[in-house]
Parts: C-alpha cells; structure tokens; sequence
C-alpha cells in the first residue's frame, strides 16, 4: 500500500497520525467487541454456535487488549515494538479464528458469518497499522 492510499483512508497525510487513528480505531473497534462478548455472552454465545464462557473469556481479555490497543494509540510516538506486537498479536487472533472455525467449534450459521468476518477486520488493522508503521520508520 502506498503513502497516498494510507493517507486518504487515515484522512493526513503525516503517516505517524495515521498510525495513531489506525491504533485508536483498532482499540475502539475490539474493545466494543469485548464489551459486547462479555457483557452478553450467553445471548451472543446462543446467536453464534459458541461456548457463552469462552466468549466472555474472550470478552475480558479483548477489552484489557484494546485498553493497551488505546495507550499506544495516545503516545505521541507509539514505540514499534509495541506496535509490532499489536501487528502480530491481531494477525494470531485472525488465524486462530479460522482455525477455530475449522477445527473445533459448531457455529450456527451467524456464527459461520461472523468469526471470517471479524478475522478479516482484524487481519485489516494489522495492515494498516504495519503499512503505517513502516511508513513511520522511513
């Protein structure tokens, strides 16, 4: 992805702010998606074919990651190790969902829809973070 594209999608063309919205919508995004696990997990857990206490183990560890997701997003210059660690972290949650999906959970078929759906959104933030933090690095 080239420095034009990144700029029109993080709305600047200064790739450290990019990075910045990148982090904070990744930390907006999964930390709703915590919220929501964890809060409502035997609906959610009913909806989707999956365990109602797996999803709110999920849930609290989603909403303590976007709480890290969020303070990096707030530092002025987000350290790359970190922001490698938020890369390869979302990458290994996209993975292990499909992998999951294949291997040992029965979704119903929302669930079917929903865990590619959020792999892929995930695997999304990875790249666009990765793209801005190389832009960064430059």
């Amino acid at each position: 992805m080239s420095q034009a594209p990144l700029a029109g999608l993080a709305r600047t063309t200064r790739p450290r702010t990019a990075l910045r919205r990148f982090l904070a919508l990744d930390a907006a995004v999964t930390g709703a998606n915590g919220v929501a696990y964890a809060a409502a997990s035997r609906p959610l857990g009913e909806l989707l074919g999956i365990d109602a206490d797996l999803l709110l183990e999920l849930g609290l560890f989603l909403v303590v990651f976007a709480a890290g997701v969020a303070w990096l997003a707030s530092r002025p210059q987000p350290p790359a190790p970190a922001v490698r660690l938020v890369v390869d972290a979302n990458l290994l949650w996209a993975a292990l969902s499909v992998v999951a999906l294949a291997a040992w959970l029965e979704p119903t078929a929302a669930g079917l829809v929903w865990t590619p759906l959020q792999a892929a959104t995930v695997a999304g933030f990875a790249v666009l973070q990765w793209t801005a933090l190389r832009t960064v690095s430059r």
